[in-house]
């Protein structure tokens, strides 16, 4: 311990190194003031600088199928590629858990490799959007950097280590938790080696070679060297411990994904193509030929885009994008989860305007955004095109509700403002019934997966309900089946207080418990209205049924709720005449 002790600096050399930094950087305008940092003899045992083990190890055990139906109702399309980014993240962060409690370890044998995935497709296809549904799904520290912002290590720029330490601060500083996480590096094809450089290439080959180790495993040291925030750190645990720990991140479990949109990829693969056939090939012009093209992509066509051998071989499972046509915009447009129209009812909604779309209309938006040729991405510069004009006049008209109809954005906004205000509330009541009609039929679709995953039943008239309190309110579908789900837990909770503060038994029924979630959801009764309804309705009649018949289990229904006395009298007169006939 002496000799350790020996080779530890002196806090007054770092806290002197710190400060010169510090006048470098910022002059004289920044100082620190520290107090005098020696090892504290009071200090507990059990902190010994040691990283605390997590608390919270990785649970996992969702199946592929089952993360390919929650992807269902957020992704349009990209069916290969979500069944291929389920099953080997499902793979992964299960058997990552399985060898967690069989205590195996599998990381120590030989040939153990992990499924990094490269995922290919053009702009605006889903392939951000489709890892930050997963990660926020699944639960795991989740981080996105972007390839081309990081320069080789060493170099002046970012350094591709940062993002396994951010991973650790996402985890809130749970390294064991953080080990389990998923790393996302977009614009990958961006650092793929230039044919007409020459000499280093620190921002392409450069970052290619700084992300081998950390794709297979190595250690990432958590203090960044010449970082006066990590020599603070160093110091504050100095103060405490009297020692120097070394805090590291293994990546032997954190999951790499990478994505790029690889504009020339598809020339190279078809050059391979033609050459190996007889004859030559036609140039690639349509996207289906450009999507089919690249399903038969081989490690080589990678290496010849600019991608060392070693970088490929890190990347083995490959999940291609599919091109997104104009009906498939529309698709986007029409999902009742979609972020844009929810995005833009908030936009209205911030002005107390209530806004509704006619399906046409949603037509000419994906039109728009198809002629851009930037896929999804488009949609948000046609709506907003179209909506513009709008956005900026009606807030300072006493309007409430604007029916976004083809009739409407043919003319200017002054147009719309002059229509009588009959013309427009009957157009947005008609969107707000077609609106209504359209998740209805969703859920009804959708039923057995949303059942499955919430373990609900949804009647037909809860989907009715559901779908009246979507058309009212700002809410996607998930959200929204996750209300409903606890206000029928709500429902079975009132049963059993009932029955602990009163003493009777009573059980809704199917359609009296579907009466109550449209109390709760469209009229906006609170649970403890309802409650105290049941008192006043129900209590006093059925404990003097109890009385008489010493009978302590009531089947409420939905007639029962809206007409509790004819209830309560048909009670008495049924359970004296079971007496009579007994007597």
């Amino acid at each position: 311990m002496e000799e350790n002790s020996e080779n530890l600096p002196n806090p007054k050399e770092i806290e002197k190194e710190i400060g010169e930094f510090l006048a470098k950087k910022f002059g004289g305008t920044v100082r620190m003031i520290t107090p005098t940092m020696l090892p504290e003899s009071d200090v507990d045992e059990e902190d010994d600088g040691a990283v605390p083990s997590s608390e919270n190890k990785l649970k996992f055990n969702t199946k592929p199928k089952e993360l390919i139906s929650y992807l269902d109702e957020y992704i349009v399309k990209q069916d290969q590629a979500k069944a291929v980014l389920a099953t080997k993240i499902c793979t992964h962060f299960n058997r990552i858990t399985r060898t967690d409690k069989e205590n195996h370890q599998v990381g120590d044998m030989v040939g153990s490799i992990k499924n990094n995935v490269m995922m290919i497709g053009p702009t605006g296809v889903g392939k951000t959007y489709i890892i930050k549904l997963i990660a926020n799904k699944i639960g795991v520290p989740f981080v996105k950097g972007d390839a081309t912002k990081f320069s080789e290590t060493g170099y002046v720029g970012g350094d591709v280590e940062d993002l396994v330490r951010e991973l650790v601060r996402e985890a809130d500083d749970d390294i064991e938790l953080a080990q389990c996480g998923i790393i996302y590096i977009d614009e990958i094809d961006k650092i793929a080696a230039s044919r007409n450089l020459i000499g280093a290439d620190i921002s392409r080959t450069g970052v290619q070679r700084a992300l081998l180790k950390p794709l297979e495993e190595t250690d990432i040291d958590l203090k960044v060297p010449h970082d006066p925030i990590s020599m603070i750190q160093e110091m504050e645990r100095f103060r405490k411990t009297g020692e120097r720990d070394k805090r590291t991140v293994n990546t032997k479990n954190i999951l790499f994904i990478m994505s790029g949109a690889f504009g020339d990829l598809p020339q190279i693969v078809n050059r391979r193509l033609t050459k190996q056939a007889i004859g030559f090939g036609a140039d690639i012009t349509t996207s289906q030929e450009q999507t089919a093209i690249l399903h038969k992509i081989k490690s080589e066509d990678l290496i010849e885009y600019g991608f060392e051998s070693e970088f490929v071989g890190r990347l083995p499972v490959r999940s291609i994008f599919e091109h997104l046509n104009e009906d498939d915009l529309y698709t986007i447009l029409k999902n009742p989860n979609n972020p844009i129209i929810l995005g833009k009812k908030l936009d209205f909604a911030a002005y107390g305007i209530d806004i509704r779309f006619e399906d046409a209309v949603l037509r000419i938006m994906a039109g728009k955004a198809f002629q851009e040729n930037t896929g999804a991405r488009g949609l948000v510069s046609a709506v907003e095109s179209i909506l513009l004009p709008f956005e900026t006049q009606l807030p300072s008209s006493p309007i409430t509700q604007f029916p976004v109809t083809t009739q409407i954005i043919e003319h200017s906004a002054e147009v719309f403002l002059q229509s009588s205000e009959q013309e427009q509330s009957c157009a947005f009541a008609k969107l707000v019934h077609d609106e209504c009609e359209f998740v209805k039929e969703y859920l009804t679709t959708q039923k057995q997966t949303l059942a499955a995953k919430y373990n609900i039943i949804l009647t037909d008239s809860r989907i009715d309900t559901a779908a009246a309190f979507y058309s009212r309110n700002i809410i996607d579908i998930d959200n929204l089946i996750k209300q409903l789900k606890t206000h029928l837990d709500e429902i079975k909770k009132v049963e059993l207080y009932f029955f602990k503060r009163h003493d009777v038994n009573i059980v809704f029924e199917e359609d009296a418990i579907d009466y109550i979630i449209e109390q709760l959801l469209i009229e906006g009764f609170s649970l403890k209205r309802i409650y105290r309804k049941l008192i006043n309705d129900f209590e006093l009649g059925l404990k003097l049924i109890m009385e008489k018949t010493r009978k302590n289990r009531f089947f409420i229904s939905r007639e029962a709720l809206l007409n509790p006395d004819v209830y309560i009298s048909e009670l008495i007169k049924n359970e004296l005449n079971e007496l009579e006939l007994e007597v």
